[in-house]
C-alpha cells in the first residue's frame, strides 16, 4: 500500500470515529503529505530522529509544529491498531511550549458600532446583521452558523440546536435581540434569497445556497472596514466577544465552556486571563500610583 493510500485510509478511519471537521481532516492530509514527501520513504518506515529532523527543516512556529505532531501521534497509534508497526516514533517528542496569545476581541461598543453598520432596510442587510447578531448572542463558531439548518433554529422555544467538533450537539439560549433579528430574516429576506429553490440551508448567499466560511469572512471585514474598527477581525472575534463578556458580567467559567462547546475547560480560562489583563490596565490607567 503506498502512502497515499495509506493516508486516505486513515483519514477514513479517523472521520469515522472521531467525527473531525472537514477543516481538520484537510490539514491532517495536507500534513502527512508534506511529511511523506519529505521522508522520501514509506510511512511507516519514520523514526523519531526523521521527525525531529523535519521539523528543523521546516523550521516551524510552536503551534503549527504541535498540530503537526498531534496529527503524527494519532497516524501512527492508527498504524500500531492496525498491527503495521510495534511502535509510535512520536511517543518520546514532546510539545513545544507556545507563549499564549490573548484573542482579539471587541469591547460592547465595537460590537455595537459593529453590528449597526448594517443596513436593516436590504435583503443582505437583514441577513448579515440576523446573523452577527447570532454569532454574536450565543458564541458559535463560523462553521457552526454557515451549517446552521432551518431545523435547527426554534424561534418560539427561544433555542438552537448545534453539532459542533466531534459532531457533540448542544442546546443553546438565544437572546431576545438575536430573535428579532431572525424574525425579519425569516420573513422579509430569506424567501427572496431562496428565489424558487429549495435547501434546508438557514442563511443563504445571493445565488439561494449556503452561505460560505469564505464568504462570511468577507463580510465581516467589510463591515469592521466601514464601522472603522482597527483590528484584525474574523467570525471568531465575535465568539471571543461573546465569552468575554459573559465572564465580565460574572458568568460562571462552567457555564461558559458548556456554551462555547470546549471540551476541556482550560481552554475556556483564557477569558479570564482578558478579564485580568483588563482590570490591570484600568488599575495603571486611573490608580493614582498605578
Amino acid at each position: 500500500m503506498d502512502n497515499t493510500e495509506l493516508i486516505d485510509k486513515f483519514l477514513d478511519h479517523y472521520w469515522l470515529s472521531s467525527g473531525a471537521s472537514q477543516n481538520t481532516l484537510s490539514a491532517y492530509r495536507s500534513d502527512l503529505k508534506l511529511f511523506s514527501k519529505w521522508l522520501d520513504s514509506d510511512l511507516s518506515h519514520a523514526s523519531n530522529t526523521h521527525i525531529n529532523d523535519y521539523f528543523k527543516h521546516r523550521q516551524l512556529s510552536a503551534a503549527t509544529q504541535a498540530r503537526i505532531l498531534t496529527c503524527l501521534r494519532i497516524f501512527y497509534q492508527y498504524l500500531i491498531t492496525q498491527q503495521a508497526i510495534e511502535a509510535n516514533p512520536t511517543a518520546r517528542l514532546h510539545h513545544p511550549k507556545q507563549i499564549q496569545k490573548l484573542p482579539v476581541f471587541l469591547n460592547i461598543e465595537e460590537v455595537d458600532q459593529l453590528l449597526n453598520t448594517t443596513d436593516k432596510n436590504t435583503i443582505f442587510g437583514m441577513r448579515d446583521r440576523a446573523m452577527l447578531e447570532l454569532l454574536y448572542s450565543c458564541g458559535l463558531r463560523v462553521s457552526e452558523l454557515i451549517n446552521l439548518n432551518y431545523h435547527n433554529i426554534n424561534l418560539n422555544e427561544e433555542y438552537i440546536r448545534i453539532h459542533g467538533k466531534g459532531n457533540k450537539e448542544r442546546i443553546l439560549p438565544m437572546g431576545e435581540v438575536a430573535i428579532d433579528y431572525l424574525n425579519t430574516y425569516e420573513q422579509k429576506a430569506r424567501p427572496f434569497l431562496l428565489k424558487s429553490g429549495q435547501t434546508d440551508h438557514y442563511f443563504l448567499s445571493n445565488r439561494g445556497s449556503g452561505m460560505s466560511r469564505q464568504n462570511f469572512f468577507y463580510i465581516i471585514k467589510a463591515y469592521a472596514l466601514k464601522a472603522g474598527i482597527d483590528k484584525p477581525l474574523s467570525p471568531h472575534t465575535l465568539r471571543h466577544a461573546f465569552a468575554t463578556h459573559l465572564v465580565q458580567q460574572g458568568a460562571d467559567l462552567r457555564s461558559v465552556q458548556l456554551m462555547l462547546g470546549h471540551s476541556d475547560i482550560s481552554t475556556t480560562q483564557i477569558y479570564t486571563h482578558i478579564q485580568n489583563v483588563q482590570l490591570k490596565a484600568q488599575h495603571a490607567k486611573h490608580h493614582p500610583r498605578g
